[in-house]
């Protein structure tokens, strides 16, 4: 009956330690494949609606978008 809880326990912890590497592995790619919003692709999609925003409305925008994170 030890044995048996000190195996679970064992196996608990690998399984933890495995799944925080894949985690990253998986969060790292996915981060390369698909970057965070900086002030560069707000500027180019209120463009790309047709009015050219100022520095100030940019920052506005990236406030609100740090705000919902």
């Amino acid at each position: 009956m030890g044995q048996l809880i000190l195996y679970l326990v064992i196996g608990i912890f690998i399984g933890l330690i495995i799944g925080f590497f894949v985690t990253r592995f998986m969060f790292k790619k996915q981060m390369e494949k698909n970057p965070p919003i900086n002030e560069k692709m707000i500027e180019v999609m209120m463009s790309s609606m047709g009015r050219k925003p100022s520095q100030k409305q940019i920052k506005q925008v990236m406030q609100q978008m740090n705000r919902y994170k």
